[in-house]
């Protein structure tokens, strides 16, 4: 732990709940105790409950009603998943930083200074870092896989995309949109923008009460997920590059391999029209040329229906004019 005193600005937590009744109450404790600690008296804790079918949503009216200061609660209909849960908590977030939780007492919120810190010296997205897991080995062997494959593909560099604990500075929530499985790849999306992402190693405790809410499933859809945000933060402005590229691959197979069976034609083997590789050949190409021509359009449309927000892309605006 950090012993220096960091200066901590309004904070806005947001914890997405899901069949945690006995963990509600005691995380909110624990939080209010490292906030009179550090002295920060402008907070608010954000409960989102996404559809349980416990005693959550009573636990967090019971929070609102001793803490209306401090504590608001959203209520889904149904369950929607951790991403919507996430983009309502951060609409309501009114904080300069934003910290998101698991509601599950696995992450500590001793921890939050040391996220604060970071951001303060010079951090847009401090993502935590389960180093020491206590979670069984059908969860702990799959997630170093995905986070591996997803640092390698990606660019970005991190230990844990998908732990639940960071801490964000408020603008960056102003340029991304979650929906489907994306709050697995927020890093991801706000490095595309150009925001500076880092790394905190944290602790993590043992789960004390319920059950985790997450299959082996959840990774076959994390990897169909991480194509999508490939698209959208390398060629959601320029798909012609996306599909350019692999109808010019396509092409070019295709291109080889009429070629050697024309070359092969030449030097007498024939026939060559029952040979399965040209029925190959022509596809390709003719796949290439649909492919590239796709991109293009795209291209077309996006330049004409979607131009990129300049907004998005500026930092900071310097000017000096002469009186």
């Amino acid at each position: 732990m950090e012993t220096n005193p960091v200066q901590i600005d309004r904070i806005s937590f947001v914890i997405p709940v899901y069949n945690e009744e006995k963990t509600i109450r005691p995380l909110f404790e624990k939080i209010a105790r490292v906030m009179l600690r550090e002295e920060v008296e402008s907070y608010e804790v954000i409960f989102i409950d996404d559809g349980s079918a416990d005693l959550s949503w009573n636990q967090m009216e019971d929070l609102v009603d001793l803490y209306p200061d401090h504590t608001k609660a959203l209520r889904f209909r149904r369950n929607f998943g951790k991403s919507a849960a996430l983009n309502a908590g951060f609409q309501e977030a009114n904080g300069d930083i934003v910290i998101t939780m698991d509601a599950d007492l696995q992450d500590d919120p001793e921890e939050i200074p040391r996220f604060c810190k970071m951001l303060h010296e010079g951090f847009d997205l401090v993502s935590g870092w389960k180093e020491k897991r206590h979670d069984p080995l059908s969860k702990t062997f799959p997630s170093k896989i995905f986070n591996k494959v997803t640092s390698m593909i990606s660019g970005v560099r991190l230990n844990d995309f998908n732990c639940g604990f960071k801490a964000y500075r408020k603008e960056v929530l102003e340029h991304i949109d979650l929906y489907g499985e994306l709050h697995r790849f927020i890093p991801v999306l706000v490095s595309g923008i150009g925001f500076k992402v880092g790394e905190i190693s944290v602790k993590h405790h043992p789960r004390m009460h319920g059950v985790s809410k997450y299959g082996a499933r959840r990774y076959v859809k994390g990897f169909l997920d991480l194509l999508t945000v490939l698209c959208i933060t390398r060629y959601v402005q320029r798909p012609g590059h996306l599909f350019g590229t692999i109808g010019i691959v396509s092409g070019v197979f295709g291109i080889l391999s009429i070629g050697y069976l024309v070359v092969l034609w030449c030097l007498g083997f024939r026939p060559i029209g029952n040979r399965p590789l040209l029925l190959f050949g022509i596809l390709a190409v003719i796949f290439s040329v649909q492919v590239i021509s796709f991109g293009l359009l795209a291209e077309i449309t996006i330049r004409n229906v979607n131009p990129r927000k300049v907004d998005s892309l500026i930092k900071e605006v310097l000017c000096k004019r002469k009186k």
